[in-house]
């Protein structure tokens, strides 16, 4: 069976051209996927809206009530960054289901990936930096309270600390929050992750590539996690509009190669989320964040081919 790539077409609603936030890069990457041949549009997984039951595992009822009806206030509409609208409520929650969905793949198959996911910013009662539902969260005390996993360990590599993740995991001690961060980058005031490992502005590749390796190194074994939730933001990348960090694009490959590489090769389920980036040329974004998926499905092959030779 071909790698489990989990994607839908409402991942990029209409969305004002000039702002910030790439809306349209998730179309973008399904686009280079598919025209690279590694996969095709037939064979990506879709995922159904991650019911509201769900949602409230790790977030606010009242919240997500006010969130889907399009009720916040000028407040929360300027913390989140986003323009609201029917069609970005409804990627919203369709693309929580489809990280839930990609997690559980990663359980039954080892190894998945999505074509979105990593919100991070979220918190319990409010979204903050273009993140409205955490899905790492909400992924956690999903599969945590259903039984599916005694521990989860979400190993974050985007270039901003994954503060709502932080918060909203705080007393769930099974979830075991990492964070490799730019130290002096978004957001101002820092949470406390299990493991905050920040990093100085201008970081390059081998020094970058040396703390990830040491990090799981160290961390697999001690928490001999069940599901490794890892966040491959390409932000991180020397082009990035939002990073202060200065790897390359080999940098950022050999990065989710190795991260996917440590967990499997321990027998570690993982599931790759795409994180953020921002380079504002977008069809160079869409590849950046392809490696992720490139790396994975390297790693697919490898690991069926000695199944097949077994």
């Amino acid at each position: 069976m071909p790698l489990p790539l989990v994607y839908h077409d409402d991942y990029s609603p209409p969305f004002p051209a000039d702002h910030r936030f790439p809306m349209e890069k998730f179309r973008l990457l399904r686009d280079h996927l598919v025209d690279s041949g590694l996969t095709t549009d037939a064979d990506l997984l879709r995922p159904q809206p991650c019911p509201r039951e769900v949602l409230a595992l790790a977030h606010c009822p009242a919240y997500i009530e006010r969130f889907l009806d399009g009720d916040l206030n000028a407040g929360e509409q300027r913390r989140l960054g986003l323009p609201w609208s029917e069609a970005l409520a409804r990627r919203t929650v369709r693309a929580v289901g489809g990280s839930l969905l990609a997690a559980e793949l990663a359980l039954e198959h080892g190894l998945a990936c999505h074509l979105a996911g990593g919100t991070h910013h979220a918190h319990y009662d409010h979204a903050s930096g273009f993140c409205i539902f955490n899905d790492l969260a909400v992924i956690a005390r999903y599969l945590l309270e259903a039984g599916k996993v005694g521990r989860v360990l979400i190993f974050d590599c985007d270039v901003h600390q994954g503060d709502g993740t932080a918060r909203i995991l705080e007393h769930t001690p099974d979830a075991v929050t990492v964070s490799l961060h730019c130290e002096n980058n978004f957001p101002a005031r820092k949470a406390t992750s299990d493991w905050d490992i920040p990093l100085p502005m201008g970081m390059g590749d081998a020094a970058y590539l040396k703390v990830v390796d040491d990090s799981l190194n160290y961390l697999l074994p001690l928490y001999q996690p069940d599901l490794v939730l890892y966040d491959a933001g390409v932000d991180v990348h020397q082009s990035d509009a939002l990073g202060h960090l200065n790897l390359s694009d080999a940098g950022v490959e050999a990065r989710d190669e190795a991260v996917l590489r440590h967990c499997r090769e321990r027998e570690i389920p993982v599931v790759g989320l795409i994180g953020g980036g921002y380079d504002q040329d977008r069809a160079a974004l869409a590849r950046r964040h392809g490696l992720l998926h490139h790396s994975a499905q390297r790693l697919w092959q490898e690991e069926h081919r000695a199944i097949a030779r077994a």
